[in-house]
Protein backbone atom coordinates (compact mmCIF):
# COMPACT_ATOMS: atom_id res chain seq x y z
CA UNK A 1 0.00 0.00 0.00
CA UNK A 2 1.72 3.13 -1.25
CA UNK A 3 0.45 6.53 -0.15
CA UNK A 4 1.18 8.11 -3.54
CA UNK A 5 -0.66 5.39 -5.46
CA UNK A 6 -3.71 5.72 -3.23
CA UNK A 7 -3.75 9.48 -3.74
CA UNK A 8 -3.41 8.97 -7.48
CA UNK A 9 -6.51 6.75 -7.51
CA UNK A 10 -8.44 9.24 -5.36
CA UNK A 11 -7.52 11.97 -7.84
CA UNK A 12 -8.82 9.88 -10.72
CA UNK A 13 -12.18 9.47 -8.95
CA UNK A 14 -12.41 13.17 -8.19
CA UNK A 15 -11.52 14.24 -11.72
CA UNK A 16 -14.06 11.83 -13.20
CA UNK A 17 -11.24 10.61 -15.45
CA UNK A 18 -11.09 14.00 -17.17
CA UNK A 19 -8.01 16.12 -17.56
CA UNK A 20 -9.17 18.35 -14.72
CA UNK A 21 -6.31 19.12 -12.33
CA UNK A 22 -6.97 17.95 -8.78
CA UNK A 23 -4.98 19.55 -5.98
CA UNK A 24 -4.19 18.35 -2.48
CA UNK A 25 -6.76 20.79 -1.08
CA UNK A 26 -9.40 19.09 -3.25
CA UNK A 27 -8.48 15.67 -1.89
CA UNK A 28 -8.49 17.02 1.66
CA UNK A 29 -11.96 18.51 1.16
CA UNK A 30 -13.29 15.28 -0.37
CA UNK A 31 -12.01 13.33 2.61
CA UNK A 32 -13.35 15.87 5.10
CA UNK A 33 -9.89 16.89 6.28
CA UNK A 34 -8.32 20.29 6.81
CA UNK A 35 -5.88 21.06 3.98
CA UNK A 36 -3.05 21.72 6.45
CA UNK A 37 -3.65 18.41 8.22
CA UNK A 38 -3.66 16.56 4.90
CA UNK A 39 -0.33 18.20 4.04
CA UNK A 40 1.17 16.84 7.26
CA UNK A 41 -0.25 13.38 6.54
CA UNK A 42 1.20 13.51 3.03
CA UNK A 43 4.66 14.41 4.32
CA UNK A 44 4.51 11.53 6.79
CA UNK A 45 2.92 9.18 4.19
CA UNK A 46 0.13 8.48 6.71
CA UNK A 47 -2.90 7.01 4.97
CA UNK A 48 -6.24 8.35 6.29
CA UNK A 49 -8.03 4.97 6.28
CA UNK A 50 -11.19 6.07 8.08
CA UNK A 51 -11.71 9.07 5.81
CA UNK A 52 -11.05 6.98 2.70
CA UNK A 53 -13.59 4.39 3.87
CA UNK A 54 -16.24 7.09 4.36
CA UNK A 55 -15.40 8.62 0.97
CA UNK A 56 -15.69 5.25 -0.79
CA UNK A 57 -19.01 4.55 0.89
CA UNK A 58 -20.43 7.91 -0.22
CA UNK A 59 -19.16 7.50 -3.79
CA UNK A 60 -20.16 3.82 -3.88
CA UNK A 61 -16.74 2.69 -5.04
CA UNK A 62 -14.62 -0.20 -3.87
CA UNK A 63 -12.21 0.62 -1.08
CA UNK A 64 -10.18 -2.36 -2.29
CA UNK A 65 -9.61 -0.58 -5.58
CA UNK A 66 -8.52 2.63 -3.84
CA UNK A 67 -6.16 0.85 -1.44
CA UNK A 68 -4.94 -2.09 -3.50
CA UNK A 69 -6.01 -1.39 -7.11
CA UNK A 70 -8.16 -4.50 -7.12
CA UNK A 71 -11.88 -5.19 -7.07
Amino acid sequence: MEFDEIIKRLKSVLSNNNTQKIYDKDIAAALGLEAQYFTVMKKRKKIPFREIAIFCNKKEISINWILFESN
